[in-house]
């Protein structure tokens, strides 16, 4: 057993050293890395952290970890190594992987730095936690942030982050240079806030503006772009709602940088000029 993790310790360092090809990111797919399928996310993105452009080299690099695992040296080890190699990956989330939080970072290198350094050798730098974002003040994903939603089993990833909404102000210089493609009036009649992908239920009651996505006037759904949830919507409470679509899902999306504004109706008439400049 030693023989063999020394080996696998050393193929490891001489491994993780080389970086692969950076190349332009693709839409969400599939966890295909076996090591991976067991985590609370089935849904990855490449290039992945370690800059591998696909699952296939992914799997050639990660593998190298086996005999590390084995050891039992962290239990936090493998949902790391899993978030850098196989990064969580929402539908509408299409800028850059999810990184893991520092803090399971430093877990897992406290537990097993002690026995690679048996065998000569340490953490590897493509592993470092230094630049990894804190669960307090940016977007990351840890193992305290799953949590058991029912009985049936199902894990949802309940909070990927901590953080503040934008301010956006709404008048005619804002809505010319965000280039809203919907702005509808509705009232809210809730909001999800569990799972990959946190939505807001809402009843539409008019339609100002949209482009590729159909919006009947009945209940709709807004998805977010992440757990983040800004633009905040308040149940029971009616909004002017300004934001994007994801024409290849036919959705209509929230991000940090929508409005949605508390409707009052001496605004509708300045609205209905507003989406015609």
């Amino acid at each position: 057993m030693a023989s063999l993790l020394a080996l696998a310790v050393a193929a490891l360092a001489a491994f993780v050293t080389v970086r692969p090809v950076v190349v332009r990111a693709a839409a969400c797919e599939p966890v295909r890395i076996p090591l991976c399928r067991a985590m609370p996310w089935n849904m990855t993105k490449m290039p992945n952290h370690l800059h591998h452009s696909t699952q296939d080299n992914a799997v050639l690099a990660i593998e190298q970890f086996e005999g590390l695992l084995g050891t039992g040296c962290s239990p936090d080890l493998l949902f790391f190594l899993c978030a850098m190699y196989a990064p969580i990956c929402t539908i509408d989330f299409q800028h850059e992987p999810i990184k893991p939080c520092k803090a399971v970072c430093e877990r897992a290198k406290a537990g097993c730095e002690p026995v690679m350094r048996r065998y000569n050798h340490s953490w590897p730098d493509s592993l470092s936690c230094a630049e990894l974002p804190l669960y307090e003040r940016g977007v990351c994903i840890s193992p305290e942030a799953i949590v058991k939603a029912d009985n049936s089993g199902s894990v949802f990833v309940s909070a990927l982050e901590r953080c503040k909404c934008k301010n956006v102000r709404m008048g005619q210089k804002t809505y010319l240079k965000n280039n809203y493609n919907y702005v509808i009036r509705a009232r809210v009649r809730e909001v999800r806030n569990r799972g990959l992908e946190p939505t807001a239920v809402v009843e539409v009651r008019e339609v100002l503006k949209s482009s590729l996505v159909n919006i009947p006037r009945e209940t709709h759904t807004l998805y977010y772009s992440s757990s983040c949830l800004c633009p905040p919507l308040t149940p029971g409470e009616e909004y002017l709602i300004m934001g994007y679509e994801s024409e290849e899902r036919s959705r209509l999306l929230l991000i940090d940088g929508s409005i949605a504004q508390k409707w009052k109706d001496k605004m509708s008439k300045k609205i209905k000029v507003s989406v015609c400049w």
